[in-house]
């Protein structure tokens, strides 16, 4: 990247982060309506090829709008779309964010159960619909961690973080863990999108990220089915 393409990175800019905070706070908007109104997803939403159609849908959308508000900049620095600033370290810390984040929703379970609360993870196995799963499966342990990482992590922290680090890392994760619409959920959704917002600053990538995002929304959809 040239040392203009860094600049421009690196500067601030209110019309584009105003633009993404809209986006934002719509997202959040819509799921809790969705909530208030008690449009719950249905009990077999996991095994409906609907539900992966859907996803499709929503995130192609949400990723357009992203390259909208990032038009003109240098799109893989404007969403960390880089190698981490040390494997060893990304590496050290994928594995130490996830014993955090499941070690944090145990003792919160023992207080309030934000379990089912979201509804997302089917109770058993339904072997007899086993690809529409695996489409589900796909749309919640891959598509939803890099779209939604590429919002929050990506373009989100990029254009925070020239107001301060610590800024970028807590105003992404307080609107990542508000995006999903829940009440009993958010303040552990907020500390998951915190330690994201952590593990960006300390890589310098987005990558190291989307992988921690996928690997707990792909174990929780396995232990779910598997217990």
């Amino acid at each position: 990247m040239s040392a203009v393409e860094s600049a421009t990175v690196g500067r601030r800019s209110p019309g584009r982060l105003a633009g993404w905070f809209v986006f934002a706070l719509a997202l959040t908007a819509l799921n809790y309506a969705a909530y208030f109104a008690g449009t719950d997803p249905p009990d077999d939403v996991a095994y409906r090829y609907s539900s992966s159609v859907a996803a499709v849908v929503q995130f192609t959308i949400m990723f357009g709008i992203l390259l909208l508000i990032a038009q003109s900049l240098p799109m893989r620095d404007a969403f960390g779309l880089r190698a981490p600033s040390s494997w060893g370290r990304a590496l050290g810390l994928v594995p130490l964010t996830l014993f955090a984040i499941w070690g944090a929703s145990l003792v919160y379970a023992q207080f309030l159960d934000a379990g089912e609360e979201q509804g997302l993870v089917p109770e058993d196995w339904d072997s007899s619909r086993a690809g529409a799963f695996a489409a589900y499966f796909v749309s919640v342990a891959v598509l939803a961690p890099v779209v939604e990482e590429l919002m929050y992590r990506g373009l989100g922290f990029t254009l925070l973080a020239p107001y301060g680090t610590w800024v970028a890392i807590l105003v992404t994760g307080v609107l990542f863990g508000a995006a999903h619409g829940l009440l009993i959920g958010f303040p552990i959704l907020s500390l998951f999108g915190i330690l994201l917002g952590w593990v960006r600053a300390k890589t310098a990538s987005v990558y190291p990220c989307i992988a921690v995002h996928a690997i707990f929304n792909a174990t929780a959809l396995t232990v779910s089915v598997a217990a």
